[in-house]
């Protein structure tokens, strides 16, 4: 049961007229993250944005460098810049954040510290430990212990992990096979992680195709558009994408194909696509990538993981067919013939007969757009993860919850999604 306290009143005269008030003390939160880009940090950003500020004063530390810095601030977020972070373990560098991070903690006592990222998370967290700082959250994106590292590495993250779970009174996953998993390798107490949808921004994201951004592409009126948006990283498997499109190609010669992003695998996709013989658009980072994704007749995410994909919740949100890899996270948002479908990683075959399969079937692919669209919309407003994040906060502060309001605009949980057409395990 939820405790209860007074609710708002209205307030009978205007606050001009009245006596001055001493000030109210606001919660004091500080988000520690490594890297302040895309992804992980856009996540992080619209939290902190979206909470109320006459509650809570709400300050951002980071490594430097990152394209949300500028819109933090002009949000009135209190920014910190953590000299030396470093996303690989670097031991004299990270016992160098560490120390700022504790000096900063201590300085401004935080009532609540909030990390994100797997060395954002662990040194944050210990920090705000030694700081005896009230209340610990640490928000699970995708996990660094993952396949793709050498089994060394892997140990040495998860005894990481490990060693802060105790340390830590929350934990919030951006979906839940992400809360599973994390359970299950004991980096979580069970009973302690709770799911927020990692929201996006739907005011930048248009519903339905988005023509201009065909003819940025040059592309003809009745080809198709395959594309996909993130960093070109390993993670995303970018000459995956590549691979896939000359398969694609062979079975359309008249299909065109974008990958929207820059990252330090750009002349491997260089070099691959030259091979093959296959033209890939490559514009770059744009801060109108969600736009762009809305011109695609097919996304497609290949990533060999993935906490659930950014760049995949905006593509639903503006009805596009997706083709994604079932990493993490994935299979949660993106139903087999519902709202999309499913390949392995690290198969560029598989992954273009889900494409062909979609360019065949343009009605079936359509109807899994539009459903893939009402469960974002639905679901993934910042407004929902907002909320969700501030009744933990006042949960494990012991503040009594508000009521959620009574109107139209209220969310509607949708419960399940049905298949638009029954899809064979292979794709195809």
């Amino acid at each position: 049961m939820k405790p209860a306290w007074i609710q708002r009143v209205e307030q009978v005269t205007a606050t001009e007229l009245l006596p001055p008030s001493p000030p109210q003390a606001r919660i004091k939160v500080l988000h520690v993250i490594t890297k302040f880009t895309t992804g992980a940090g856009g996540n992080t950003l619209i939290s902190a944005l979206g909470m109320d500020p006459a509650r809570y004063e709400v300050w951002i530390a980071a490594s430097a460098g990152g394209e949300l810095w500028e819109r933090a601030e002009r949000g009135g977020i209190r920014m910190v810049v953590l000299r030396r972070f470093r996303e690989t373990i670097s031991p004299l560098n990270d016992v160098f954040v560490l120390l700022q991070l504790v000096r900063l903690i201590r300085r401004e006592r935080f009532s609540i510290v909030h990390t994100h990222t797997s060395k954002g998370g662990f040194l944050g967290r210990l920090a705000a430990w030694i700081c005896h700082t009230p209340v610990i959250v640490h928000a699970i994106h995708a996990f660094s212990f993952h396949e793709h590292v050498t089994r060394s590495q892997r140990i040495i993250y998860l005894l990481l992990e490990r060693l802060v779970r105790r340390k830590t009174h929350a934990f919030i996953a951006v979906a839940p096979q992400v809360a599973r998993e994390a359970v299950e390798r004991r980096v979580v107490p069970p009973g302690r992680v709770i799911v927020v949808p990692s929201s996006v921004d739907l005011d930048d994201v248009p519903e339905g195709t988005f023509h201009a951004a065909r003819r940025m592409f040059d592309v003809p009126p009745r080809a198709p558009l395959i594309g996909t948006v993130g960093r070109i990283t390993f993670q995303k498997a970018p000459v995956d994408f590549v691979r896939m499109a000359a398969i694609v190609a062979r079975e359309r010669p008249d299909a065109r194909f974008a990958m929207i992003g820059d990252g330090p695998m750009l002349d491997d996709v260089r070099r691959e696509s030259e091979r093959l013989g296959v033209e890939i658009a490559l514009p770059g980072f744009r801060d109108d990538a969600p736009s762009i994704a809305a011109a695609f007749d097919v996304f497609v995410m290949p990533s060999l993981y993935e906490g659930l994909g950014r760049a995949l919740t905006e593509a639903l949100a503006s009805g596009r067919p997706v083709v994604a890899s079932a990493v993490n996270g994935v299979p949660d948002l993106v139903v087999p013939g519902a709202t999309g479908l499913l390949v392995p990683p690290g198969d560029p075959e598989a992954c273009a007969r889900a494409v062909l399969w979609m360019l065949d079937h343009p009605r079936e692919a359509e109807a899994m757009g539009n459903q893939g669209r009402i469960v974002v919309r639905n679901l993934f407003g910042p407004e929902v993860m907002v909320r969700a994040i501030d009744e933990t906060y006042r949960g494990l502060l012991g503040i009594p919850h508000e009521p959620e309001p009574e109107s139209e605009d209220r969310i509607v949980v949708l419960p399940d999604v049905s298949p638009v057409m029954r899809v064979s395990g292979d794709g195809r």
